[in-house]
This record gives structure tokens, sequence and C-alpha cells, in this order.
């Protein structure tokens, strides 16, 4: 026992000596728990506060957002597309869907026929072109076109010479050269010409010949008397064409379908439940296939309802400019019912649900803050605000899920 007391002894002399002298290292005194674990960090370490590298009080950016807010300038509001607006009064609008089918629209659309019946001899147009009102479409060779046409220049010749032997026996009669009776049988003559004449020209207009064609055709040579030249009546795109080169074609044989669709029709059948709420001139809403939205106008609405559907047929008139709605597709028409005001009214896209409160970002002079509201009545595009946000107030109201993302991504950084 003797050895160890003064072993002892000089373990605590030495244990004083640490203690007391300031120049033994940090790490030696924690070691001999002569110092908390704290005291044993770097300065910079200690300076920092946490293990994170923030000072007290203060967030990654700096100083501490308050919680629910996020901070953004003007130039990142702009850059992430954020639509702003201010909180207005507005209606909410009872909407009756109906489905439909896109229809060419029947007032811009033209089936070309041949009007005479011959051959095929040139197809100047193929699917999909443009074409331009009066623009030739199709050349058809015709027996029946040159027989109208001599018919025609038969008819010219005769009245030219009845009329100049009419203009003759009128001077003879004047001068009491000739009898009544000549000067009277000329002018018969001259007047029945020009009947023929006038039928041989309406029969050329009825084949689709213009007034510039029909005068240009003494000037032809005999040889193009058989063509007959197929024109378009409207300006559109080409739809169909069911004839072929050579083929040989009847008079009411269709040759071309022109349709213009810079407006198209979209038909509905109205359930008779529905017809109380449907008027023609209502504004209407159309959703197409995929994306496609547009707004027309109720054309027609008919007053009698289908025998085998009980239903009555509405048509829809679009504009089209972009050709988005093609025939034979499906829509659906939202035809507005009722309207009911109210006083604070925001599209969908403003109200983002978040710990499943519902809540808008209003513009602050540092960005956004989050605030709970309480929804009322709807519509598909927009709902009531009944409490949190007040008439006049600017809000985010369109892409708000980026703040929604911002906001989830400071709470996650003030979590840990």
């Amino acid at each position: 026992m003797k050895p160890i007391i003064p072993f002892l002894v000089g373990g605590a002399i030495a244990l004083g000596v640490v203690a007391l002298v300031p120049g033994v290292p940090a790490a030696l005194r924690v070691g001999l728990a002569l110092a908390p674990a704290s005291q044993g960090l770097a300065p910079a370490q200690a300076a920092a506060g946490d293990g994170h590298g923030h000072k007290p009080g203060e967030s990654h950016g700096g100083e501490a957002a308050p919680e629910g807010s996020i901070r953004m300038t003007e130039a990142q509001i702009a850059g992430a597309a954020i639509e702003l607006a201010d909180a207005v009064p507005g209606a909410v609008v009872r909407r009756v869907s109906l489905p439909g089918t896109v229809a060419a629209n029947a007032d811009r659309l033209a089936r070309v026929p041949a009007r005479v019946a011959g051959i095929v001899t040139a197809l100047h147009k193929r699917l999909g072109d443009q074409v331009a009102a009066g623009e030739v479409l199709a050349l058809i060779e015709s027996a029946e076109i040159a027989t109208v046409k001599g018919e025609y220049l038969a008819a010219l010749r005769t009245t030219e010479l009845a009329r100049v032997t009419f203009e003759r026996e009128q001077r003879l009669w004047q001068r009491k050269v000739s009898a009544e009776q000549d000067f009277l049988k000329a002018r018969t003559d001259w007047q029945e010409a020009q009947i023929r004449l006038d039928l041989s020209r309406q029969k050329l207009a009825a084949l689709g010949l213009g007034q510039a064609e029909v005068e240009a055709l003494p000037r032809q040579p005999i040889e193009a008397l058989r063509r007959q030249e197929v024109r378009a009546p409207i300006a559109g795109r080409v739809t169909a064409r069911p004839i072929v080169l050579g083929a040989a074609v009847a008079a009411e044989a269709e040759v071309y379908t022109v349709a213009d669709l810079a407006t198209v029709w979209v038909e509905m059948a109205v359930p008779p439940a529905d017809l109380s709420f449907v008027k023609e001139g209502m504004s209407v809403r159309v959703r197409g296939e995929g994306e496609t939205r547009a707004e027309g106008r109720l054309v027609f609405l008919s007053p009698v309802l289908d025998p085998e559907t009980r239903s009555a047929r509405a048509v829809v008139e679009l504009p089209n400019p972009e050709n988005t709605f093609r025939p034979g597709g499906y829509a659906t028409a939202d035809v507005a019912t009722a309207e009911q005001p109210v006083d604070v009214l925001v599209p969908r896209g403003a109200v983002q649900q978040i710990e499943g409160e519902s809540v808008v970002f209003v513009r602050t002079p540092d960005g956004f803050e989050k605030r709970e509201v309480v929804l009322g009545r709807g519509d598909q595009d927009a709902v009531e605000v009944v409490f949190g946000l007040d008439a006049g107030e600017r809000y985010a109201a369109g892409n708000t899920f980026v703040l929604k993302a911002e906001l989830g991504k400071s709470e996650a950084e003030h979590s840990h």
C-alpha cells in the first residue's frame, strides 16, 4: 500500500497544475473531464452557432423569414410566371354540360359538281390544298359543253346579223324606200334572236361559266370549246376529291369538296330537362379533345324534338382560326344557365391545399404570405372566398404551385 500513496499524491498535484495553467490544450482538458465538451469547439464553429452554419435566430438566407412567408423579388416572380390579380367581386355561373360533335359549318361548305357529263382530263388540287374563290380545280372534256357553247356562238352571230338587217330596214322605211312590213319583220327577227342569245347565255351560266368566260368565247380556239373548267365557289381547303384522273363523270358527280374551317359547328342534343336554360344567341364555352378551348354562340335550337332521341338539336357556331377543332371530333359545350354574384371570386388555380387547409398566397412587399381562406360557392373555373381575403388585396392567381413548392422547401429548412 505504501508505494501506491506517493503515486496518487503525484497524480493529484498534476491535475491541479493542468487546471490552473491556461496554456494546456483544450482537448487535454476535455479528456481529463476538466472542461465541458462545448468549450472544445474551434472558434469558427462557436461563432457559427450550430452545425448548419446558422447564427441563432437566422435562416439560411440571413435574417429569419416569418413562418408562412416566401421572399421573392419582382424579377423572381416574373421568371416563375406567377400571375397576379386583385381580389374583386364576380359571379358564380351554373353551367349545363352537353356532349356534341364538331362538324363543318354548313354555310361555308361547298360540294363542287362536274355540271356536265364528260372525261376528267386534269385535277389541279390535292387533298388539304388551300383554294381561292373562283380558282380552277379541274378540267373536263365534254360534248355537252361543246354543244352549248356552239349554240351560244351561233346565237351571237344570228343576233348580230339580225341587228344589222333591222337597222338597214329601219333606214329604208324611214326614207319610204321599203314597205313597213319589211321593217316590222326585221325588228321581230332581231328581238327573237336576242331572246335565243339570252337563253344560250343562261345555259352557260347554269353550267358554271361566268360572265367573263362567256364574253371570251368568241376569241377562244375551236378545240377549247369542249373543255369545262370546274371552279371553286368559295375559298377554303380541299377536304374530299372522290374523282380520279381520266374518270368518266356524270353531270351531278361530285369532283371536290371545299370547306372553310375558319368557323365550325358543334352539334348537340339538348334533353327536355335542360331546354328551359338554353336559348338561341347565348354564349357557350366549348371544350374539345385534349386542351382545346373556345367560346362560341348558339345559332340554332330546334323547335321540335327528335322522335327517336326525344331531344332538341342545337348548333353552336365556333371560331376556329387555328384549325384546332376538326370536323368529326367530339366536344363538350358548357351552357351558362344561372349566375350568382359574390363579393370575392378567385380562379381555382389560385387556391392550394396545404396540410388539409385551403390557402391563397397574398402579395407582400417582400414576396408572398400564406393565407388560410374559407371557400364558398364555385363553378368550373372560379370559387368564392368567404373569409380570409378582402376585396382589393393583391394575390397570386396563376402558377401558384411554384409558391407551394417554395413554401415546402422553406419549412423543410427550418425544421432541421
